[in-house]
């Protein structure tokens, strides 16, 4: 099964993952990890540590960021470069994106992660009413 670690800034990993687990039910090998503000990318770290070995046994793991290029990100990083083979990252988390890796944590890594991808690319929608005809209908 591949574990999964949502993480960002602040609370929004806790936030999230309780949203998704209201919609997809209890999920089995997530945890939620967070960044408080006086918290540095070495605490995270050590916090991703600590989440992974509580985890165990974890033959793959994915790492579900907020945003490409912070602190959260950037400590992920430090990780998935150790082992490639065995970790994976992704930054943009979106809800449709975490409903469904909690849906394909069957899938090997290197299926799951393409697969996420497009569904958080396609959870990114607008709502278009310039194509509504004439008013009233």
């Amino acid at each position: 099964m591949l574990a999964i670690i949502v993480t960002g800034h602040g609370e929004f990993a806790r936030g999230i993952l309780q949203s998704a687990e209201m919609i997809f039910g209890k999920a089995q090998k997530v945890m939620a990890v967070t960044l408080g503000a006086n918290e540095s990318v070495e605490d995270l770290v050590n916090h991703y540590r600590a989440a992974i070995q509580s985890m165990q046994p974890v033959s793959e793991l994915l790492f579900l960021v907020d945003l490409w290029g912070g602190a959260p990100f950037n400590a992920a990083q430090r990780i998935v470069t150790q082992a490639p083979e065995k970790y994976g990252l992704i930054a943009g988390l979106n809800l449709p994106m975490l409903i469904e890796a909690l849906a394909v944590q069957n899938q090997p890594l290197d299926v799951a992660v393409p697969h996420l991808v497009l569904t958080a690319q396609g959870g990114v929608r607008h709502l278009d009413l310039s194509d509504r005809g004439e008013a009233g209908n």
